[in-house]
């Protein structure tokens, strides 16, 4: 095995200061506000999750830092909102196709620093653009009577979608009138995201891309009291924290947080089709906010899931997204590759090791020996797919997310305990169930705590007019997706009341 040749990460980096060499130095990556690009901040070192490879580190500013970043920020929402929407539409029409001329560079990027795959980075890549373009063409009736806020949009995003999360999201943003402010994530993304911003500003675009840690800049990033609106996507206790400084200002929030997203399997007998979605279930290695990483099982039919979940798993293919076994082979076609980092594989074998030694029980371990890997390469970013039976109540994977190609499965034998099981962690983004009959769909699936329940088939976030948002404590504020993505991003008329998940009502679309 190999490296592709032209896809080592100097090539990515060459790239980069070749198309934007403004934003791109030979020894750092620079921050954007007020208009420019700035050597501020203090570069931490990065490394590749695919084999440790050191790669560019993001230039952590300090919360005087982030200040002067909002308050440029704040100065170019005041001329951007002025701005005719046939002006907007155009500027972001022309970033859009420049971001498409890169394609490729944005999603090796994508494979460098967060470990996807590569049909999994150009897919990220395409769906960010695909989206956009169709806001472009919608934009006119979803904007009529609506206007700008009165501040710009801060993003805080995990690093697990930076473009066709974060930067979809910022590119419709400014489509509807506003100044936008993203955080890089730490854990990785920082030159795929920094790249797309310096095609964007440009062609005119009020964008602002800053660096830092989280608690440094949380107060400023979404406390400050001049932003219009605060967009966060990742974990339950981060969400709290923002949530928390957000509670006395009254401001326009968009808050998404894990939650434990279930698939039931009731009186069902399709197995050819469920092993299908099972080892789909296992794109990006579950780290994704819509990943199934629980089954609850009708107890009678285990048999029947087990030996459909088996074949699933033993299946997957998992390893170096860019080793090949010669330099003229394409890349090789990997359900998975890395977690993000070596932390976050030695947490999840510690909780898998727990959930054992407490009574989990093990129905599939595979070996990291079974990867698709470089000779000697560093893998301790990596794990394998694992999946335990009856997790103990008192493991962290009983009531969590594992955010890994973990999975768990309980068994059940009544209704009562199925929905008792999908609803463990007090809400979630989404859920499926699989059963044959229609009439048991229908009566089950308003019991389960998820903003969308399939049938007999997974849920994602979705595309274009799709909505999105989360039940429980999986969401606090405005939900998303189609026309809410823009509404949430403007003002109606007075007294408008936005769909959402807030403190004392749920407002559904």
């Amino acid at each position: 095995m190999q490296l592709k040749p032209g896809t080592a990460w100097p090539d990515a980096y060459s790239g980069c200061r070749a198309a934007a060499p403004e934003a791109f130095h030979d020894d750092r990556v620079l921050n954007h506000w007020g208009g420019a690009w700035h050597r501020d901040g203090r570069p931490a070192p990065g490394f590749s999750p695919l084999d440790g490879t050191a790669v560019a580190g993001p230039p952590r500013l300090d919360r005087a830092g982030a200040a002067r970043a909002v308050a440029g920020a704040v100065e170019e929402h005041q001329r951007w909102r002025r701005t005719p929407l046939a002006d907007r539409r155009a500027m972001v029409s022309a970033a859009v196709a420049s971001m498409a001329a890169h394609r490729d560079l944005l999603a090796l990027l994508l494979v460098w620093e967060i470990g996807k795959p590569w049909k999994t980075a150009r897919a990220d890549v395409d769906r960010c653009l695909d989206g956009v373009r169709w806001y472009v063409d919608e934009i006119d009736r979803m904007i009529a009577g609506r206007r700008a806020l009165p501040g710009p949009v801060s993003n805080i995003a995990s690093w697990n979608y930076p473009m066709s999360v974060l930067m979809h999201a910022m590119l419709v943003q400014a489509l509807a009138g506003n100044a936008v402010i993203a955080k890089t994530p730490t854990d990785g993304g920082l030159c795929c995201l920094t790249l797309a911003c310096a095609l964007a500003v440009r062609e005119g675009l009020p964008f602002t891309l800053v660096s830092g840690g989280g608690a440094e800049l949380s107060p400023v990033l979404a406390g400050g009291r001049s932003l219009g609106s605060v967009s966060f996507v990742g974990g339950r206790d981060a969400g709290a924290k923002v949530a928390t400084s957000l509670a006395d200002v009254g401001r326009r929030h968009v808050l998404e947080q894990e939650g434990l997203n279930c698939w039931g399997v009731w009186e069902y007998g399709d197995w050819d089709l469920l092993t299908r979605q099972i080892r789909a279930s296992f794109d990006y290695g579950k780290q994704r906010c819509t990943a199934y990483p629980r089954f609850v099982v009708q107890r009678s039919l285990f048999h029947e899931f087990l030996r459909a979940y088996l074949t699933a798993v033993e299946s997957l293919r998992f390893g170096h997204p860019l080793a090949v076994a010669a330099p003229g082979d394409p890349l090789p076609e990997l359900d998975f590759g890395p977690l993000i980092n070596a932390s976050k594989a030695k947490e999840l074998a510690d909780q898998v090791d727990e959930a054992v030694a407490r009574g989990g029980i093990p129905v599939h371990r595979a070996s990291l020996e079974a990867g698709h890997f470089l000779p000697g390469q560093d893998i301790s970013a990596y794990f394998a797919p694992t999946a335990l039976l009856n997790p103990p109540r008192s493991s962290s994977l009983f009531h969590a997310e594992p955010f890994g190609p973990v999975d768990t499965i309980v068994l059940v034998d009544t209704e009562a305990e199925l929905l008792a099981a999908m609803n463990a962690s007090n809400g979630a983004l989404v859920a499926t169930l699989s059963c044959d009959e229609e009439e048991t769909f229908h009566r089950l699936a308003p019991e389960v705590r998820a903003f969308k329940v399939g049938h007999n088939r997974p849920r994602s976030r979705g595309d274009r007019e799709e909505l999105f948002g989360g039940l429980g404590a999986s969401w606090r504020g405005a939900f998303v997706g189609g026309e809410l993505l823009v509404r949430t991003a403007t003002i109606g008329a007075d007294g408008e009341r936005l769909p959402g998940n807030f403190p004392h009502c749920t407002l559904l679309p």
